[in-house]
């Protein structure tokens, strides 16, 4: 065994001792600042993949317990004994589809139907075994070959009825689980950065992603709702949350523009839409899917704050 091996390192220790790290390598939160006393309404989750560069999983399940969340979301299943150790959840599970994102290939091509029924079956069990209520799931991309800039596209009204035929080969299976699949709908319009936008994506318009839920018209297949991405594509969101009410199975996060923190930079305005959840009896889980842009427990502190309404 190597001589530091599983030590921890002194970020991640005073990560968990809930103190912040700037970029200068100084503390800028205190122990006191933040430990948060929330009210609860809201569960809120940590989104792993936006925070696995400035922490381990082990830090960042001490980070949630100071924070007052309860979960760390979309981290690989050899995560979840840590997050058990430390009496936390994972709110949604993710899909191994393979090599690259896992929101380009989808239920709209039947091409990619086996690979992606096979991916989601394995997380649906997965989550079965640990609790974890939901599944992420995508359209895919729009283009036949997606490796091919060239490539025909299929039409709006296949990509429908190609997830609806995909998706009834494995929502039962869900339904049994008792595990939802959570279908995300996607912005096409910032092609700034690979994960703040994702230009080719087939779900995104909210009313597309929910035409293929209602065909599908199984208890065990939602809508994630991004308030992110629905901003940037659809806005309204206080009246889409009131008219969407139970077909909602998770949400996250994300200041715009910039997927940033939840800050005075940006234009989305939180706690109403968090109001506007719990009015329509929502009572699912909250996932903070900002990009830190500076220190990530300073930010992650003011948005858990922000949506604890």
């Amino acid at each position: 065994m190597m001589k530091n091996e599983g030590r921890m390192s002194r970020r991640d220790a005073l990560a968990v001792a809930g103190v912040g790290w700037g970029a200068a390598g100084a503390s800028c939160v205190s122990e006191a600042e933040a430990g948060l006393k929330l009210k609860g309404r809201i569960r809120q989750s940590i989104v792993h993949w936006c925070f696995k560069s400035a922490w381990s999983t082990e830090a960042m399940c001490g980070v949630a317990r100071r924070l007052g969340c309860p979960s760390i979301e979309l981290c690989p299943p050899s995560d979840w004994p840590t997050l058990k150790k430390h009496g936390l959840t994972c709110a949604i599970a993710g899909i191994d589809i393979g090599p690259g994102p896992p929101f380009v290939r989808g239920f709209n091509n039947p091409k990619f139907h086996e690979l992606v029924i096979e991916a989601t079956r394995k997380s649906i069990d997965a989550s079965a075994e640990f609790g974890t209520p939901c599944v992420i799931s995508f359209t895919g991309y729009s283009a036949i070959d997606p490796d091919d800039k060239k490539s025909d596209h299929i039409s709006l009204e296949d990509g429908i009825r190609n997830c609806v035929a995909g998706y009834k080969k494995i929502v039962g299976y869900a339904e049994k689980r008792k595990v939802t699949l959570a279908l995300e709908m996607l912005n096409t319009r910032d092609a700034s950065h690979p994960m703040k936008g994702h230009p080719g994506y087939q779900g995104d318009h909210t009313d597309y992603v929910m035409e293929i839920i209602k065909r599908v018209g199984s208890p065990s297949l939602k809508l994630l709702f991004d308030i992110y991405h629905v901003q940037i594509m659809d806005g309204d969101v206080i009246r889409r949350i009131a008219e969407l009410g139970d077909s909602i199975a998770h949400v996250h996060t994300a200041g715009n523009p910039g997927r940033g923190e939840l800050d005075h930079r940006q234009e989305i305005n939180y706690p109403p839409i968090m109001r506007a959840l719990l009015a329509a009896g929502y009572t699912g889980y909250v996932g903070q899917e900002f990009i830190p842009t500076g220190d990530p427990m300073k930010g992650l502190q003011q948005a858990v704050a922000l949506c604890d309404v």
